[in-house]
């Protein structure tokens, strides 16, 4: 692991081959450790260790980047020389801010040696006691069970400095009976906090329970939707919370912010230093990250911006930039979705008719402005029926928007760090909502 010292001596080195105004440089990479099993046999290991170096150089309102993974001298000095040759032939940027100067980062603690050293042994015992469990369960396990760490440096001539380490291992696990499926994950920074056996255990619980599925009409239907289905639903739309994409008007959010768009029961914040958070406390101009209120009982409050953004619309830096030169802008990354103390059993017990749903795939966006999305459930989907699950059901594709959806959330559960198939971790509840559409059946 390439830890500040070895950061600041490449930096040096770069620095006596640069003519540029300003020049800044970026380190990141690390260890990533996965076994993979799949018919309940452990059939891949793979480890790798990789890093990456990029220098930015500017002149006057000029500015590219360049980027090599080999460190030696003669490199260092290429993947200068290329990003100064680059940046000489941009066009001006009248927008361009100078570098940023040293900044104070609040300190995160997200690196456990547990997870770091983890071994394939380790790896491979986990594996093999989730599969034990989906062959009592006369059921077919696949998925895998991965380990490692990463660094983050950034350094430029102005004297900003800035370092981050952390580690994240995770689990995924897929059972597989012979008419459904069920599913379970987690991911966190400490290995010690995933328990194979238990994810396997509940995985094979909905597969079990959603066999031999049946086949209801579709519509709108008071809905169940898991931690993982709500976090692969609601991370549409925080590209949007962003201070360019307003100025901009690319976004649902234009002309709305501080009005109320959701429920009164809906609060979200942006929080790098929240427990279940992971990832840096700076963003990718080593502005510190800030905490966001995104949004307050419904009403849109806070946006996340760049330096650049931020100046343009003369308000406070949020920490939220991404590493220039970029076409994104910025957006927040660390989400967490205030919820309440309702289960899912609880859920289930006050809903008359609905549908209990516990993972979502193949999303895309039908209109970005309205923020509707379509999509199919899958690994187990439920009849609801006086306050009981009755049986498996036939998957559902959905369209649905995500306005509406946040109006008509009626219970929630305690929020906690999901992953789901599309967008990155997040901290959010379970919710049961009054309404989802549900447009057809699917053939599988």
């Amino acid at each position: 692991m390439i830890d500040p010292q070895r950061c600041q001596e490449i930096f040096a080195e770069l620095l006596k081959y640069s003519q540029a105004d300003e020049t800044e440089l970026l380190i990141g990479g690390g260890t990533h450790s996965l076994t993979r099993f799949a018919n309940n046999t452990i059939h891949q290991n793979v480890a790798e260790e990789g890093y990456a170096l990029s220098v930015r150089c500017v002149f006057g309102q000029r500015t590219a980047r360049a980027t090599t993974n080999r460190f030696d001298v003669e490199s260092l000095k290429r993947v200068v020389a290329e990003a100064s040759t680059l940046a000489r032939q941009q066009q001006p940027d009248p927008e361009l801010l100078s570098m940023p100067g040293p900044q104070q980062y609040e300190p995160v603690h997200r690196y456990f040696v547990a997870t770091s050293q983890a071994s394939a042994d380790e790896r491979a015992q986990g594996a093999v006691s989730a599969i034990r469990i989906a062959e009592r369960n006369r059921q077919v396990a696949a998925g895998t069970l991965s380990t490692g760490e990463a660094m983050h440096a950034l350094l430029n001539s102005r004297g900003l400095t800035a370092y981050y380490r952390g580690t994240n291992a995770e689990f995924s696990f897929t059972a597989t009976a012979p008419s459904s499926t069920g599913w379970a994950k987690q991911s966190t920074p400490d290995l010690r906090d995933i328990n194979p056996g238990e994810l396997a255990e509940e995985a094979c619980r909905i597969a079990a329970r959603s066999a031999e599925p049946r086949e209801i009409p579709p519509g709108r239907y008071v809905t169940i939707l898991s931690p993982a289905a709500v976090l692969d639903l609601v991370g549409f739309m925080f590209c949007d919370f962003s201070g360019q994409a307003l100025r901009d008007q690319r976004g649902f959010l234009t002309g709305r912010v501080g009005e109320k768009l959701f429920g009164e029961n809906i609060s979200i914040t942006d929080d790098a230093y929240h427990a279940l958070q992971t990832g840096a406390p700076f963003d990718g101009e080593g502005i510190p990250r800030q905490r966001l209120n995104l949004v307050e009982k419904g009403v849109v409050k806070e946006l996340a911006y760049s330096r650049q953004s931020a100046k343009h619309a003369g308000v406070a830096l949020t920490g939220h930039g991404f590493s220039l030169p970029n076409e994104m802008g910025e957006f927040p990354m660390n989400i967490v979705i205030a919820g309440s103390t309702h289960s899912i059993d609880e859920m289930i017990a006050s809903t008359e008719r609905g549908i209990l749903v516990t993972r979502l795939w193949y999303i895309r966006e039908v209109d970005p402005y309205k923020k509707i999305l379509t999509g199919m459930t899958r690994d187990g989907t439920f009849l609801v029926e006086n306050g009981k699950v009755q049986h498996g059901i036939r998957n559902f594709r959905f369209n649905e928007s995500l306005v509406d959806l946040l109006n008509a959330v009626e219970m929630m559960s305690k929020p906690e760090r999901s992953s789901g198939e599309e967008s990155f971790p997040m901290v959010v509840p379970a919710m049961k909502v009054s309404s989802f559409h549900f447009t057809e059946a699917t053939k599988f």
